[in-house]
């Protein structure tokens, strides 16, 4: 794989912007919830993390690297699951969200790493489901969210008009159905696996090169603290969950 150094360009030669700016005179944009996941190959002498290439078109973080994620849908409180969240993870997220939406969160991750990857965080097993989990679950799969850990939580600055409340999460890549990719729906422009050096390479948005960091410190102690970044009063004010 062929990575940028740096972040990309306009047609003038203006680094894109991560995200649209707030309309002057206007309040801060309420944030969405969403929730992204860094699934980690532990199969070579490295660690790889998954990661795509946004399109260029795109209001929010044009041509960066990302790990796949997304906001919740409706869906994503009613979907099956074959396994719930560890005790200790549903546990994190209900000091914090109203009951299930910390669930809905896990199953936004998992839906949104199929439909922009093509990879199913899943394991066997039956149910029934509408909207876009019916060809996930008829795949005789159901989301395995014991998988699923929290690493962090980020608040996009009040100064983008798109904000988003994230929830970053990991999953060993063994927990994956499958290492073939499905057809994907196209959001993601490319789709690779990179070792931690060659993600830090890639033209990245801040928060995402802040995550992988943490991870690499995550893996030498996965006791530390869980960062929570928020602004406040024009600067980052962060402190952990």
């Amino acid at each position: 794989m062929n990575a940028k150094t740096e972040a990309p360009k306009s047609e003038d030669g203006v680094h894109k912007p991560e995200g649209p700016p707030r309309v002057p005179g206007q309040r801060a944009v309420r944030p969405k919830n969403a929730a992204t996941v860094m699934i980690i190959r532990r199969d070579a002498k490295k660690p790889r993390v998954l990661m795509g290439k946004r399109h260029g078109g795109h209001s929010f973080m044009p041509d960066r690297w990302v790990f796949p994620g997304g906001r919740i849908d409706p869906a994503d409180y009613r979907a099956p699951f074959a396994t719930d969240l560890r005790p200790e993870v549903g546990g994190l997220f209900d000091r914090y969200l109203p009951a299930g939406r910390g669930r809905a969160l896990a199953l936004a991750a998992v839906r949104e790493t199929w439909e922009e990857a093509g990879l199913l965080l899943a394991r066997p097993g039956q149910g029934r489901a509408r909207g876009p989990w019916k060809n996930f679950v008829g795949q005789g799969l159901l989301a395995d969210l014991e998988a699923m850990d929290v690493v962090a939580r980020a608040i996009t600055p009040p100064a983008v008009g798109k904000r988003f409340d994230t929830w970053f999460l990991t999953a060993d890549a063994e927990r994956l159905a499958s290492l073939d990719r499905q057809a994907d729906c196209g959001e993601l422009e490319e789709i690779a696996w990179v070792d931690f050096d060659e993600a830090m390479a890639l033209p990245l948005p801040t928060v995402t090169r802040m995550m992988i960091k943490e991870a690499v410190e995550r893996m030498k102690d996965p006791a530390r603290p869980k960062p929570f970044l928020r602004y406040k009063d024009r600067g980052m004010r962060p402190t952990s969950l």
